[in-house]
Formats: C-alpha cells, sequence, structure tokens
C-alpha cells in the first residue's frame, strides 16, 4: 500500500499515528530483545552462584563434622540432617 493512498484515506493525523506506532514498537522491540539477551546471562551467572554455594555448604558440613569428630564433640545433627540427601553441587 502506497503511503500517499494510506494518508488520502485515513486522513493525515490517523495516518502519522500509524507510521508513529510502527516505529515506536519497532524501537520497544529493539530494547527488549537487549534486555532479553541480558536476563539469559543473568540467569547463567546466578545458576553458577547457586551451585558454588550448594558446593560450599557441603563442604562446611564436611569439615564441621570431621573436626567434630576429631575433637571429640558431639557433631551438630540438626545440621547434618538438613545437608543429608541434597546432592553436591560440584561436576568433578
Amino acid at each position: 500500500m502506497d503511503i500517499f493512498t494510506l494518508i488520502k484515506e485515513l486522513g493525515f493525523p490517523i495516518a502519522s499515528a500509524l507510521i508513529g506506532g510502527f516505529f515506536m514498537f519497532l524501537t520497544l522491540k529493539y530494547i527488549m530483545d537487549g534486555v532479553i539477551g541480558q536476563v539469559k546471562s543473568l540467569r547463567g551467572i546466578v545458576g553458577s552462584l547457586d551451585n558454588r554455594v550448594k558446593t560450599m555448604n557441603h563442604d562446611m558440613v564436611r569439615m564441621d563434622t570431621t573436626m567434630c569428630v576429631v575433637l571429640g564433640i558431639r557433631p551438630d545433627l540438626n545440621r547434618i540432617s538438613r545437608a543429608d540427601g541434597k546432592e553436591d553441587a560440584r561436576r568433578d
């Protein structure tokens, strides 16, 4: 459809509003594509940080239990039971 035919049929204000709306749509689409890319990268970073926290928690429970056995102290069974059944997050 020719732009002049559009202006002739709808009138200049409506045609300019449609064209302006189209450019707004393109601008918002461009911005949202950039935001979605950043959200995906942040999701990966948060996932790796969660993995590190799980690994550190597992290591802390293991070291705490080892130190309690070495020093002859009764280990914290509640802490051990909370960590029981959870998989170690390390990939080695």
